[in-house]
């Protein structure tokens, strides 16, 4: 394909409608404002890496029909369906242990400079998982892309081109949230503030993890 053929009339469609979808408020933006305010501006980037990074994994399911699999079995759709909610009911439970401990949160300072709190690893592995195992993103994927995908398109290629637009656009928002989240450390060292954050996010997390759990397998 040319270069003209992948900036086709519908990319313009496609980036607005992602842009609106990455802006809304979710999951991905809560993990990214819990690991800032945990690790510094270092954790809140990986973890939004971590999430983008999933976005291809999505595309390549949806792209290969496994997503079309997940659709029709609801053995596979409730199995992945649980998995996920586990997940996020215990990345919701560690926040909730964490504000009943009281204490500041362990901010690192945005310096690259600063000591930071947890491993590289972990950040990027809780927004990978938080991505991966969200079955939403699964059917999200399945049922937007072949809207831009027609019908003499390589199929992967245009799904990892499309997610590529997608994982920039995200990553900036995120980041952007990053940076907000960063630049008030100060605060979120405070206990209080600290012990209010993390039950509200920890709250919400495993709220999250009950809705998603609550979620019927598609008809």
């Amino acid at each position: 394909m040319t270069m003209a053929e992948w900036m086709d009339g519908q990319l313009l469609a496609f980036v607005v409608a992602i842009t609106l979808l990455s802006v809304t408020p979710g999951i991905d933006t809560l993990l990214v404002i819990r690991n800032t305010a945990r690790g510094g501006l270092r954790d809140g980037v990986l973890t939004s890496m971590g999430i983008c990074s999933g976005l291809f994994v999505h595309a390549t399911v949806s792209a290969l029909g496994v997503s079309l699999i997940l659709l029709q079995s609801a053995w596979a759709f409730s199995a992945l369906k649980l998995v996920g909610a586990a997940y996020l009911a215990w990345l919701g439970v560690a926040s909730l242990r964490q504000a009943w401990k009281g204490g500041g949160l362990e901010v690192a300072a945005v310096s690259s400079t600063s000591r930071q709190a947890v491993p590289m690893w972990r950040p990027l592995r809780e927004g990978l998982l938080s991505n991966v195992l969200n079955p939403k993103t699964v059917v999200f994927y399945m049922a937007f892309l072949p809207q831009f995908i027609a019908p003499t398109d390589p199929a992967l290629l245009k799904s990892l081109w499309l997610a590529g637009i997608h994982f920039i656009i995200a990553n900036v928002w995120q980041i952007l949230v990053a940076v907000l989240v960063g630049s008030a450390s100060h605060w979120l060292a405070r206990p209080a503030f600290s012990r209010v954050l993390n039950g509200l996010t920890g709250g919400v997390l495993v709220a999250f993890g009950i809705k998603l759990a609550l979620t019927r397998a598609p008809a």
